[in-house]
């Protein structure tokens, strides 16, 4: 009953967390949009100050302002990428604790084969984070297990890696919050691009379809939308595609750490305490 408060801290975390993610998605397609609309759109960027005029020479602003209504909804999906780039970022690294995680483990095995348990919590008091929590846990079940009389080492030791199992399943899902609208910004960036894409050819091959001689003005706006969309696209998914390796591979290498620091305290406890 002792563990019963930590599942609903987790669900707090949870909850906050699913508000942050929901506000900062609006957040983005609404800046995406002002963007879109008062800076890309100002009339200093276009002939005459015209929007509806061709884009300035050289003016890269007007240009992506005439990629037409997808614009913003991708520029907003970029912001994303950026925010919750920026967010994992801070969580993960955080969860690392304050020194090389590496070398923490090491000092923790290290301090396992001397006998010093009290010294090893100590250590974990000093890295805090996500793996300094699951270790210091493991530690405290392992003093639980000396004073116990009435299990054997086997159910000790079992005793000890489930509570190691436990507290790992506490701390994982807040490092993997938030990756999925990543990953999912992967796909969604690509499909969004190829919208603007398709509704730029619409529009080139409607000029190209007028009686006489084409709209050379709009068959040239067409496919600028058409390109515009496209490259944004690309690039928003790519961002997230590589933040998303990123990150994964992080929390992968923390989870590594995690379980050898584990496996480290039940084999020290079973070897110490033979029947």
């Amino acid at each position: 009953m002792a563990n019963a408060p930590k599942p609903t801290t987790a669900k707090k975390e949870s909850s906050g967390s699913s508000i942050f993610a929901s506000l900062t998605i609006v957040i983005c397609i609404i800046v995406g949009v002002l963007l879109w609309k008062f800076v890309m759109g100002n009339p200093s960027n276009f002939e005459g100050g015209d929007p509806e005029a061709h884009p300035l020479p050289g003016n890269y602003f007007g240009m992506v302002y005439k990629g037409g209504v997808i614009v913003p909804i991708l520029i907003g999906m970029l912001l994303m990428v950026i925010v919750f780039s920026f967010e994992r970022y801070f969580v993960i690294n955080k969860a690392a604790g304050t020194g090389n995680v590496d070398a923490f483990v090491k000092k923790i095995q290290g301090l396992l084969s001397a006998g010093s348990i009290d010294a090893a919590i100590s250590e974990c008091d000093k890295q805090k984070g996500s793996v300094a929590n699951v270790i210091k846990s493991g530690l405290k079940k392992y003093k639980e297990m000396e004073v116990e009389p009435k299990m054997d080492t086997e159910q000790k030791c079992l005793a000890i890696q489930k509570d190691i199992e436990e507290a790992t399943a506490l701390e994982m899902p807040m490092l993997e919050q938030n990756l999925t609208v990543i990953a999912t910004l992967v796909s969604v960036g690509t499909l969004m691009g190829l919208l603007g894409t398709v509704t730029g050819m619409i529009k080139s091959f409607a000029a190209l379809a007028t009686s006489g001689a084409p709209d050379q003005a709009a068959l040239a706006n067409g496919i600028s939308e058409a390109l515009i969309n496209t490259a944004t696209g690309i690039l928003t998914s790519t961002l997230a595609i590589i933040m998303y390796n990123v990150f994964t591979s992080k929390i992968d290498k923390l989870t590594y750490s995690i379980d050898e620091a584990g496996f480290s305290i039940v084999q020290t406890y079973a070897s110490t305490h033979e029947d």
